[in-house]
């Protein structure tokens, strides 16, 4: 009897306990079938203490429960099949890849196009002064002389960091450079550099063998240009006489041999203009160039730089002005020559050489610039008559030669 008391009131305890109240039915009857029997005689000793026994069965319970839930958490996930094509695992993998390669993506300047921009607007200009009257400039070659020029420029940039890897480290703006901050190795920059000129020398030679020999002699241009800045005080001229090459690879390219009569004042135009807009990016790094003991024009050039970018605008104007004429070019082109001059006169005007940010802003602009001149190249083109251009050519080219013919007699027959 008194065992069956006690069976009473222990299923009266388990209905009042919290955590079997809020359980669903299918929880309850699985705790209730895998709960341990509690022997009666070990219930007959706990009738004099009921507030007792009602927590240690409580705690037994909670016990139990904890320990079911560990094994079917268990057994879930052991059973549960790794999937290697999850959403967050290609995710992982991608930004992996993203950090891999973004100190390379660094080194090339692949977050600023203004370097490509400027490399590839003389070759356009080449290639669209080339085209035949009233023609389109050749897209195919627009297309394989803007791709070599955002590899060339990657490379180019690559090595001006491994010559300046440790003047970089001493410059404000450049300190955070892959090379400067040691993000990568050198050994790590020339295979990457190796891998670049292997894809410009691919574009190199879908042209014309003139255009392979022309196009591979700039390379020592390229190499050297770092150095100049630690022995002269004008490397930018020969950043220009890089910069510009396509002026010159451009018409070659598209025509077999270079026109000199129109091609050596559009190049020497376009290292004119190199020497401006360089020198104002120059200006930002003035203080610590001064320091390091780094030359530029924007140091020699000083406060006279508005008068010396002045004399430099005006030449490169004279320059595309002859180049113009050269090519018989119409209104539309010399239209574009004089907004090209007003965008520049504003630019130096304007300027304030002691605020970087301005000095950045101005020299960015110049991407204008060149798309400026190659709209008005290509429509002065379209616009010009077909027989204009042979007619100049057949007037230069040939020349004639008055001569009286000389009497002919006939032998004498002797018989």
């Amino acid at each position: 009897m008194f065992a069956l008391r006690h069976l009473r009131l222990q299923s009266k305890v388990r209905l009042q306990l919290p955590c079997i109240a809020a359980a669903t039915a299918t929880t309850t009857t699985t705790t209730t079938k895998h709960m341990p029997a509690v022997p009666a005689r070990v219930l007959i000793g706990m009738h004099t203490q009921a507030t007792d026994y009602r927590w240690q069965r409580l705690l037994l319970l909670e016990k139990h429960m904890v320990q079911h839930q560990r094994t079917t958490t268990t057994l879930s996930t052991s059973n549960a099949e790794p999937d290697n094509n999850s959403p967050e695992k290609s995710s992982t993998l991608l930004q992996q890849l993203a950090a891999a390669t973004k100190p390379y993506a660094q080194l090339m300047r692949i977050d600023r196009p203004i370097g490509t921009y400027l490399l590839f607007w003389p070759c356009g200009w080449s290639i669209a002064l080339s085209a035949d009257a009233g023609c389109w400039p050749d897209f195919t070659m627009l297309g394989l002389f803007a791709t070599g020029a955002l590899i060339m420029r990657g490379a180019g940039c690559t090595i001006n960091d491994m010559w300046d890897r440790d003047i970089d480290a001493k410059v404000e703006r450049t300190r955070n450079r892959p090379l400067a901050s040691g993000q990568i190795t050198q050994f790590d920059a020339i295979v990457f550099l190796s891998a670049q000129l292997s894809l410009g020398l691919l574009v190199l030679v879908q042209l014309n063998w003139q255009s392979i020999l022309l196009g591979a002699s700039s390379l020592g241009l390229v190499i050297t240009y770092p150095l100049m800045k630690r022995v002269t005080y004008w490397p930018q001229l020969v950043l220009g006489m890089c910069f510009n090459w396509g002026a010159l690879l451009g018409w070659c390219a598209t025509q077999g041999s270079v026109n000199l009569d129109a091609c050596l004042p559009l190049y020497l135009s376009g290292v004119c203009w190199t020497i401006v807009y360089d020198t104002i990016y120059a200006h930002q790094d003035k203080l610590d160039d001064l320091q390091i003991g780094v030359k530029s024009t924007a140091l020699r050039f000083g406060e006279n730089t508005k008068a010396w970018l002045s004399c430099f605008t005006a030449a490169m104007l004279t320059g595309l002005s002859a180049a113009g004429y050269a090519c018989d070019q119409t209104l539309p082109y010399y239209a574009a020559v004089g907004v090209v001059g007003a965008h520049l006169v504003q630019q130096i005007y304007s300027l304030n050489i002691d605020n970087p940010t301005d000095c950045a802003k101005k020299f960015i602009s110049n991407h204008q610039v060149g798309l400026i001149l190659f709209l008005g190249i290509v429509l002065g083109t379209l616009l010009k008559s077909d027989d204009a251009k042979p007619q100049r050519r057949s007037s230069t080219a040939t020349t004639t030669t008055a001569y009286v013919p000389l009497p002919q007699s006939k032998p004498d027959v002797i018989s």
